[in-house]
């Protein structure tokens, strides 16, 4: 079973960018698509962007324009460029693979996540 840890814990201003990574244990990482999630203070946790295994990538409206997702799959590692941040991306985020083919299924394992503030 592939795990992950999140990395990138910031504080930063609005519009400013921010970099996540998410390091995978485990073999065959290459073969699952992968999700970053977020939940915000009060929130449900929500997806946020997603990448498949041929790196076709897909992003949620409120994120579209602004992040950007990606993988290499010889270090295990998946990433999340985050770019013009505004307060309302305050959340902790996680990685993890897609399950059923919906990335808006919410199970499976989750990791401890990282935290992103974003001050006005």
């Amino acid at each position: 079973q592939v795990q992950f840890v999140e990395s990138g814990v910031g504080l930063v201003q609005a519009g400013g960018s921010l970099r996540l990574s998410c390091a995978a244990t485990g073999s065959m990482f290459n073969f699952y698509a992968m999700g970053w999630y977020r939940q915000g203070p009060g929130k449900q946790r929500e997806w946020v962007a997603g990448i498949l295994t041929d790196n076709s990538t897909k992003y949620s409206d409120f994120v579209k324009g602004r992040f950007t997702i990606s993988r290499d799959n010889a270090k295990n590692m998946l990433f999340l460029q985050m770019n013009s941040l505004e307060p309302e991306d305050t959340a902790v985020y996680y990685c993890k693979t897609r399950l059923g083919g919906n990335w808006l299924n919410m199970g499976g394992s989750w990791g401890q996540g990282t935290q992103v503030t974003v001050s006005s």
